[in-house]
């Protein structure tokens, strides 16, 4: 007997969602929108997307994943979307989303990833979840990051689902998933959920999703709210949509701050600049898929322009270190004083697990120092002042002139200049982690948007390699624009081999 329109609908929604253990090729799941739309019009349940998404986290539980998994509370906001079947439906309705867990969500633990907030459990929303829960997306669970998100390995030990430690890649559990907010851009490289919430401070949500294949946004620094965020650097830090497919990312950020919709963007005539500073010293991986892209891009008619920019990497190095490590303890004190958590910064930094995290609190931020000449340590409030005086103005400045006097709409370059690293302890290295945030930290110090979209998977790691876009300051839908057709012209990547 052939099915109905509401049964074939369904079948085409669920079957993309089932656990890939019931599937030879599990198929890539449906965008948020179009699920949501078939959840409002009855076709799908609520109750059964977020059955299959617990299942699957279950099934990757080796990932590490996830912090809390709330099946009990996901379960009741999905049976209370489909109960209000024909009625108003937000644009999220009854779709599974996780969020990282430096993010309050009411009723949920948040962590922050550290053991001296693991009874923390808030009493309202972070504004940024409060909208995506207002439209009708479901909390799946909070998800795990790098400790206290002052790193991009997600080489935690505290929270461990897994039989070895530390946030797994979703393309190699031999390798990082990124950081800080690991988790959720395991969870969605693994195609748990398709949509979630991280945290960037210097490339948090851009990193992740370079390497675990999904497309995220770093938006203007000021445009989301940023309340109820355990924080690093209020000059620095914002959340930021991470997602399966660009549609989501533009959904999630519309959603965020109420911005029109927007489509795709022409490509022809558009104006790229590749600054060579943030071009250079690829591995071998990284090379070929951004060489690749560059060809399809100038046969699809994008201009791409050669930039030098050889002060950047300095004017950079005057702003980083010394505005997030002096905001890092007045901000974390004020937060832990707002939670009414009754955990101090010294009790926060004695109780971290991750060495890294732990020597970082010590011996920098509790005594606001930054390191200096030879093996000394220096004030860290001259460099701050100096950088928010005069080394901040400058970086915006250049960011502003490159824009202006190239006349390029966006800076394009490999989001990490390197695959994934090999998960492990070393992960967590001053020198893995400068590496890492090469590229995506100068953006991010200027308040400037910047879009991280898959490029392709590496020839021989068969692992994926990010691209980035920066912006003007508030040229965030232009990005999610651009990010749109590019998506389109480079494909989508497959999901990982089971």
């Amino acid at each position: 007997m052939p099915m109905t329109l509401r049964q074939t609908l369904a079948v085409a929604a669920t079957a993309t969602l089932l656990p890939a253990s019931l599937h030879a090729a599990a198929p890539e799941p449906l965008a948020t929108g179009a699920t949501a739309a078939l959840v409002c019009a009855g076709h799908v349940r609520s109750e059964d997307l977020v059955r299959q998404a617990l299942a699957r986290a279950r099934a990757t539980a080796g990932l590490n994943a996830f912090v809390t998994l709330d099946e009990a509370g996901a379960l009741a906001a999905a049976r209370a979307q489909d109960a209000r079947q024909g009625g108003t439906c937000g644009p999220l309705a009854g779709v599974p989303i996780v969020i990282k867990d430096n993010i309050e969500v009411a009723g949920l633990p948040s962590t922050a990833g550290t053991p001296a907030l693991k009874t923390y459990v808030p009493r309202a929303d972070a504004p940024v979840a409060a909208r995506l829960r207002a439209a009708g997306a479901v909390v799946l669970g909070k998800t795990n990051m790098h400790e206290l998100a002052f790193g991009i390995s997600g080489w935690n030990p505290t929270f461990q689902t897994g039989p070895a430690p530390g946030v797994r890649n979703a393309y190699d559990r031999r390798r990082s998933a990124g950081g800080s907010s690991s988790g959720t851009g395991a969870a969605i490289g693994a195609r748990v959920v398709v949509a979630g919430l991280g945290t960037d401070t210097g490339g948090s949500v851009r990193i992740p999703c370079a390497f675990n294949g999904c497309a995220s946004l770093r938006p203007t620094m000021g445009r989301y709210p940023a309340e109820g965020i355990a924080p690093i650097s209020h000059t620095r830090d914002t959340a930021g949509p991470m997602a399966l497919s660009m549609a989501d990312v533009e959904l999630l950020d519309r959603v965020i701050t109420g911005d029109a919709a927007v489509a795709p963007t022409p490509l022809r005539g558009v104006r790229l600049g590749l600054v060579k500073e943030l071009v250079a010293g690829l591995d071998a991986d990284t090379q070929a898929v951004f060489d690749a892209t560059l060809r399809q891009l100038r046969a699809a008619g994008v201009e791409l322009v050669e930039i030098a920019a050889p002060t950047l990497p300095g004017l950079n190095g005057a702003v980083s270190f010394p505005i997030a490590m002096y905001e890092a303890h007045d901000d974390m004190v004020a937060y832990l004083a707002r939670s009414g958590s009754g955990v101090t910064i010294g009790q926060l930094a004695a109780a971290a697990v991750s060495p890294d995290v732990k020597g970082t609190y010590e011996a920098l931020v509790i005594p606001r120092k930054l390191p200096g000449p030879g093996n000394t340590l220096v004030d860290t409030q001259p460099a701050y002042e100096a950088a928010m005086r005069s080394g901040r103005p400058a970086l915006q400045a250049l960011y502003a002139d490159l824009f202006r006097s190239h006349r390029v709409q966006a800076l394009l370059f490999p989001t990490v200049p390197h695959v994934a690293m090999r998960a492990g302890p070393e992960s967590s290295s001053v020198e893995v982690f400068m590496g890492a945030i090469r590229n995506t930290d100068p953006g991010s110090n200027a308040g400037l948007p910047g879009l991280q979209l898959p490029g392709g998977l590496g020839p021989t790691t068969s692992l994926p390699v990010g691209l980035e876009l920066d912006g003007p300051p508030g040229s965030d839908r232009a990005l999610v624009g651009l990010g749109l057709s590019i998506e389109r012209l480079l494909g989508r990547l497959p999901p990982p081999r089971r």
